[in-house]
C-alpha cells in the first residue's frame, strides 16, 4: 500500500514540477475533449442537412454578403439569435446550424453592439434599408452606426462572382453551372448597396 502511495505520488509531483509536461499533458487533454465535442456534430444531420426551404444565395445576395463582410458590419451585428427567452421575443426563432450550411464562413459568435441581424429579411422594406445605409439617423435617430452613402454609387462587381460561386460549389453549396453563368449577369447595372440589401433581406426567412 505504501509502494503504490508513494510510486502514485511521485508521479503527481513529476507532472507537478515539470512545466514542459504539464504542459504537453494539458494540450493533449483539450486536444481530446474537444475532438470528443466536434467531431460527432459533422455526423449529425441537424447541423449538417439544411433546413427546409434554404435555398444558397443568388449571384446578386453573394455579392452583398462579400461588401457585408468587406465593410466589417460583422464587427456591431451578431447573426445569431441565442435560445434565450429575451433573445427570441425580441428577434424571433433562435438560430439553428442547419440555416448557415451554405455560409463559408458562417457568422456565429460576433460582437453584438448594434441590433441581430439573423432574422432581419423582410423586416423592413428595401427603401428602408437604402435610406438606413445612406444615414442611419433617418430612421434610427439615435443609431451610431456610420452612413455608407458611396455604396448606392459603387457598381457591383460582376467580374468576380463565377469564380466565387464555383469555390462554393467546391466546399459543397449546390450552385448548378447555369446559375454560375448567369451570375454575372445578375450584377449587370446593380450597385453594391442593390446587393448588401437583397443580403440583408434574405437573412433568416427559411426558418421563422
Amino acid at each position: 500500500m505504501s509502494d503504490n502511495t508513494a510510486s502514485t505520488g511521485f508521479t503527481h509531483e513529476k507532472v507537478e514540477t515539470n512545466n514542459f509536461l504539464m504542459i504537453v499533458l494539458i494540450l493533449l487533454v483539450v486536444a481530446v475533449g474537444g475532438l470528443v465535442e466536434i467531431v460527432p456534430l459533422f455526423f449529425q444531420k441537424s447541423t449538417t442537412e439544411p433546413v427546409r426551404g434554404l435555398k444558397p444565395y443568388t449571384a446578386l445576395q453573394l455579392a452583398g454578403r462579400d461588401i457585408y463582410l468587406r465593410e466589417g458590419c460583422y464587427n456591431c451585428h451578431s447573426q445569431m439569435i441565442r435560445p434565450f427567452r429575451a433573445e427570441t421575443l425580441r428577434y424571433g426563432h433562435y438560430s439553428v446550424a442547419g440555416e448557415f450550411v451554405y455560409d463559408h464562413p458562417f457568422q456565429w459568435g460576433s460582437k453584438r453592439t448594434g441590433p441581430d441581424l439573423h432574422r432581419v429579411g423582410g423586416k423592413y422594406s428595401d427603401e428602408w434599408h437604402r435610406i438606413h445605409l445612406n444615414n442611419p439617423r433617418d430612421v434610427v435617430p439615435e443609431s451610431n452606426m456610420p452612413a455608407y452613402s458611396w455604396l448606392e454609387k459603387t457598381p457591383a462587381d460582376a467580374e468576380t462572382i463565377a469564380t466565387h460561386m464555383k469555390a462554393l460549389r467546391s466546399v459543397g453549396v449546390p450552385y448548378t453551372d447555369q446559375e454560375i453563368a448567369e451570375g454575372p449577369a445578375q450584377l449587370k447595372g446593380k450597385t453594391e448597396a442593390d446587393a448588401l440589401v437583397a443580403y440583408l433581406q434574405s437573412l433568416g426567412i427559411a426558418l421563422k
